[in-house]
């Protein structure tokens, strides 16, 4: 086989990126500060993101989706992020999270019935987290119990992506406390389903488009063959998915990086002081020589662990390294790009501050950067 570059992109791909590239910049770019002041993602967008085969890219054909490769995905994930994070992780959560958890455990009734939908109309959420299980993600208090016909869900979920906007959840519980994390078990929740009902929207540093809110089940009523996978084996579903997410994380994260170093590199040669542009001065020059330098090696990183993915190779200590680096990465080069900017950096009338705000969630989501470390480690040492 040839060995081709990491950042080398096949036709496909390259068609692809580019595609996505151009509808960040005519579509989503006008909206991104309106979007941000309102808290939430603007309907029309969301239409659009559809249209544009944006949230069923692993999907198979037969599905209705475009039967192409993790990689494709982290390329969109990329491209929309250099315009606006909040985009980027309403298209990675569908893609990385929801669609390849079906696409992995669900039988075959489940993915005839919902993938149609999810890369037509449905948007997807992940709903994992509690109040009291962050980092120890299986101290779930969300029961689960058999009720002979159906699954009884009752608890809460917190800090959901996607959630507002979602029609159906990968909703984790616990069928069997004392059994530990092997009760744990992934149901696919409908936003209609008796019990069900979204709770409230948090108020967010960065990532504001985005929502984020607290899922409720109050005797919420799931059929039988809504398990997602085996019974019992949910903690599995849990870990493999998101060791793939991570990956999307981390080309958001460049994405992100990218885009506030664009931002400031146009913004800096049109400037001028001392009757040249600031661009043109060698302490200046250094510092963006050096940003774009980080940008570059996490975004080997990202497409090492995508490509490995793609090839059905061990990537798991990579994507979190990719995720790990890239979220440093991504608060270091916004920090930065808004200094660059000087004084109006500071305000919202030019997009560093946003995308430093953005930034920060990088290193908590998904697990934590302390988390990403323990995984690395653990892994060097086997």
């Amino acid at each position: 086989m040839t060995h081709m570059p990491l950042t080398h992109l096949s036709e496909d791909e390259a068609i692809f990126r580019d595609a996505v590239a151009s509808f960040a910049k005519s579509a989503i770019a006008p909206k991104v500060h309106a979007m941000d002041k309102a808290q939430q993602l603007d309907q029309e967008l969301i239409k659009q993101c559809f249209e544009m085969g944006l949230m069923g890219i692993e999907v198979p054909e037969e599905y209705g989706g475009a039967g192409s490769s993790i990689m494709t995905a982290i390329l969109a994930i990329e491209a929309l992020a250099t315009v606006d994070p909040s985009v980027s992780v309403f298209v990675d959560v569908q893609n990385t999270l929801v669609n390849n958890a079906i696409l992995r455990w669900a039988n075959e009734e489940l993915k005839q019935k919902y993938f149609p939908k999810m890369c037509s109309e449905w948007v997807g959420s992940y709903a994992l987290s509690e109040s009291g299980s962050g980092s120890d993600a299986f101290a779930l208090s969300t029961r689960a119990i058999d009720r002979g016909d159906h699954w009884e869900i009752n608890g809460s979920k917190l800090w959901i992506t996607n959630g507002a906007e979602a029609n159906l959840y990968i909703v984790f519980a616990n069928i069997d406390p004392d059994a530990g994390y092997r009760g744990i078990t992934a149901f696919l929740v409908e936003r209609d389903f008796e019990g069900f009902s979204v709770g409230k929207k948090e108020d967010k540093l960065g990532i504001r488009a985005s929502s984020t809110v607290e899922l409720l089940f109050e005797k919420c009523k799931v059929p039988k063959e809504n398990v997602l996978g085996e019974v019992g084996k949910g903690y599995k579903v849990a870990i493999e998915t998101l060791n793939e997410g991570r990956i999307g994380i981390g080309a958001q994260m460049v994405g992100l990086a990218q885009g506030a170093l664009d931002a400031a590199l146009e913004y800096i040669q049109e400037r001028e002081q001392f009757g040249k542009s600031i661009a043109s001065f060698q302490g200046v020059q250094f510092q963006y020589a050096q940003m774009a330098t980080e940008i570059e090696a996490a975004r080997l990183m990202v497409y090492n662990a995508a490509r490995l993915k793609d090839a059905g190779l061990p990537f798991v200590k990579e994507s979190a390294m990719a995720k790990l680096y890239s979220s440093q990465v991504a608060e270091r080069v916004s920090s930065k790009a808004l200094e660059l900017f000087g004084g109006v950096g500071f305000t919202t009338e030019y997009p560093a501050e946003k995308f430093f705000r953005d930034a920060k969630i990088g290193a908590i989501y998904e697990g934590t950067s302390n988390m990403q470390l323990q995984t690395i480690a653990k892994m060097l040492v086997r």
